[in-house]
């Protein structure tokens, strides 16, 4: 499955938060890839990270590829204004900015930037030299010129960057003549200035070699493919950004939270929404609908856009549901709405496709608002769906027909030794007949063949739980528990066994039941190789099972009239469990048998 330009995003808005702002570079390079139309957000958050590292230069173009894509984006304003600034072209920052609050009258960060760009201004005018000796001073100079848009084309002049040397070699020595002379010298110390400087008149001669180009030249001059970033000046340095864990990058880098609604607005909202609630309440879905409407248009709070998603549930329209959860989650991500109300969006979203039906989408939605805030009521939703999905999968792949012929199938293999191919076979028959005791017990009797005798006596256990009379489950479990050398289970098992016999009233089974105990009571109790039957005797008479039914209070009475009356004894054997214990002494030899 390809990644989305969302998925992209999202990790890289987690890797800006973090302040890996190379790795959020990266991710966000990706989503613009893997975008199908122009995204505007995503070149704002790239310009972003680009500015948290102070590479200017690609900011400011990640920011006006923004501009051109959104022109009514004041955010994407902020951003051109804030690599600008960083740039050192104070003039244009402000431009901006200015620019920003034309669309939105109420941008904060618009007002703050502006705010900044002025109090640089009257900081470096505020200087003797206009800042002009700290400026040529800056080790920085001839890098960040040529990666100034207005500046690079003349960076290509050798003698031009030798005056720049120069300069910066002998600041006294410099001569105004040749500075206010050469329009393009003019042009940097404007640039330095963070001011837009007009160009003398194009007839002025200029040195040698040197072309002077037009304004609208300048502005669009080729950029230098110079790897070095840029750092701001002294008097025009950039704010370092505020990194809110919880927003997105298009929120963050130099940006404040925009200015609130009025209160009017938003309690008039709260109002519409109150009202809404007691119309769904009612159960009047249309008239709360309306209500949820009004608030969200009087405020922007995805709260409300949840709201109208359930009515629309309950009403029974589930594709608007959807549509309307939708919207809160894009919304959401654009007004930076608590993450916990965006699970609820997304949790929402999965309730309304587990109501058509479409269980993937369900899960798909569950997950996503789990990744957004983790709730147990979610969570129990998404795994409950999710065993859903494996039933109906299950339910779908059975095939009565299908069973019967991977029986048959098995049963060729297990006949010429196959054993392998056996399991595989009966593995295929209990999924397309899962309700089938027979599939089971076929494939423990394989896995035997194979010594896996454990996976043979759990296979067992799922025949017996299908069909409790299947006495045959009983036998192979039994042989499997004695492969394992579990003499008690052993025995217990084929009482079982022999009981379910007699209620069935079948007697088919019973010799060998019998034989089978019968061997395993005496390989439980046989002489060890070298054993005296003294000391067999000894051994036998302190297993825990013989003491326990020796010191049983009511075995001792039935033995000691067993000992006046043998033949009582075979009253007392009527009693099943009296049986059981009976034959156990038999089996150790504690009570002998003509």
């Amino acid at each position: 499955m390809s990644t989305t330009a969302d998925e992209f995003k999202a990790q890289g808005n987690k890797h800006f938060s973090a302040k890996e702002f190379p790795q959020a570079i990266e991710f966000f390079t990706k989503a613009i890839e893997a975008s199908e139309v122009p995204n505007h957000v995503l070149y704002s958050n790239r310009s972003g990270s680009y500015a948290s590292l102070k590479n200017f230069k690609n900011a400011l173009e990640d920011a006006e590829e923004c501009v051109k894509i959104n022109g009514s984006w004041a955010k994407g304003y902020n951003r051109v204004g804030a690599a600008q600034f960083g740039l050192g072209n104070l003039e244009d920052a402000k431009k901006a900015y200015e620019k920003a609050l034309e669309l939105d009258a109420n941008n904060a960060m618009a007002k703050e930037g502006i705010k900044s760009v002025e109090n640089a201004i009257q900081s470096r005018n505020a200087k003797p030299d206009l800042g002009l000796g700290s400026m040529f001073s800056d080790p920085n100079l001839i890098t960040n010129l040529r990666n100034n848009p207005k500046t690079s084309e003349f960076m290509k002049d050798p003698a031009l960057v030798q005056k720049l040397v120069n300069f910066q070699t002998n600041p006294q020595g410099a001569n105004p003549t040749e500075f206010l002379s050469d329009p393009r010298l003019m042009q940097i110390m404007g640039v330095l200035m963070g001011i837009d400087l007009n160009m003398p008149d194009p007839d002025i001669p200029a040195p040698a070699g040197a072309k002077i180009p037009k304004p609208e030249e300048t502005a669009k001059a080729p950029e230098s493919k110079s790897e070095s970033e840029p750092t701001p000046k002294e008097t025009t340095k950039a704010p370092e950004p505020t990194v809110d864990p919880e927003a997105d990058p298009e929120d963050v880098v130099m940006e404040e939270p925009e200015a609130e609604e009025s209160v009017d607005n938003k309690a008039k909202a709260d109002e519409a929404k109150a009202q809404g609630n007691t119309l769904y309440k009612q159960r009047k879905f249309d008239e709360a609908i309306k209500a949820y409407d009004e608030a969200w248009n009087l405020h922007k709070d995805i709260t409300y856009l949840n709201n109208r998603a359930a009515a629309e549930f309950e009403k029974g329209d589930y594709d608007a549901a959807i549509k309307t959860c939708e919207q809160a989650i894009d919304q959401g991500r654009e007004l930076r709405a608590d993450y916990k109300i965006v699970a609820k969006s997304f949790a929402r979203l999965g309730n309304t496709y587990l109501k058509k039906g479409d269980l993937q989408s369900a899960v798909k939605n569950f997950d996503k608002s789990l990744t957004e805030h983790r709730t147990p009521d979610v969570l129990n939703k998404l795994r409950s769906t999710q065993r859903e999905i494996k039933i109906n999968e299950a339910n779908a792949y059975v095939d009565p027909e299908k069973a019967e012929a991977a029986r048959l199938e098995g049963k060729e293999y297990f006949s010429k030794g196959d054993w392998p191919n056996a399991v595989k076979a009966y593995t295929e028959m209990i999924k397309r007949a899962p309700e089938d005791a027979r599939g089971y017990s076929n494939r423990a009797a394989a896995l035997a063949k194979l010594l896996s005798f454990p996976d043979a006596v759990d296979d067992c256990n799922k025949a017996i739980e299908k069909d409790p009379t299947f006495i045959r489950a009983y036998i192979r479990k039994a042989n499997a528990q004695l492969a394992l050398k579990e003499y008690s289970h052993v025995m217990e098992t084929l009482t079982e066994a022999r009981e379910k016999n007699l209620s069935l009233g079948e007697g088919k089974n019973v010799n060998e039941i019998d034989q089978l105990y019968n061997k395993a009571a005496s390989q439980r109790f046989q002489a060890i190789e070298g054993e005296s039957p003294e000391e067999t005797m000894e051994r036998v008479s302190r297993d825990p099972e013989i003491v326990q039914i020796l010191q049983d209070p009511v075995m001792q009475g039935i033995l000691g009239q067993a000992r006046e009356n043998p033949a009582a004894l075979q009253d007392h054997m009527r009693n099943p469990e009296v049986s059981k214990k009976i034959n156990m002494l038999i089996a150790a030899g504690v009570i002998r048998t003509r």
